[in-house]
């Protein structure tokens, strides 16, 4: 009766670990448009655009120059740039999930529009 305990405790200890994970929340700002004088205004706050990856024993997915490429293309494939317009305070957001032999990627990219005069 104790071996049956201990291996129904095994399992589902086991099943804890399998299905379970941990997230790793990463990112950084960069200002793509001088903004030094007063001679814009702002159009739009916060686009976005995300693309996820996964790999599974540390094969496949994309590189992170790729994803950052395809997470700013997402973002203005739906909010396109008019004349005079640019992007202002850029970040990039990384968010890195693991469970067991699986890592899921996810890179969001944000950004104001602005317009100069």
């Amino acid at each position: 009766m104790k071996m049956k305990n201990i291996t129904k405790l095994f399992a589902a200890l086991l099943s804890i670990a399998l299905f379970s994970g941990c997230a790793i929340h990463s990112g950084y700002m960069n200002n793509s448009a001088s903004l030094s004088q007063a001679n814009f205004n702002s159009v739009k706050k916060s686009i976005s655009g995300s693309v996820y990856t996964t790999q599974v024993f540390g094969i496949g997915g994309l590189e992170k120059e790729a994803m950052v490429e395809e997470a700013k293309k997402e973002m203005l494939n739906e909010n396109p740039l008019q004349p005079n317009q640019a992007l202002a305070n850029l970040t990039v957001n990384w968010k890195n999930s693991f469970y067991i032999v699986v890592i899921e990627t996810k890179c969001t990219v944000t950004a104001d529009v602005i317009e100069f005069n």
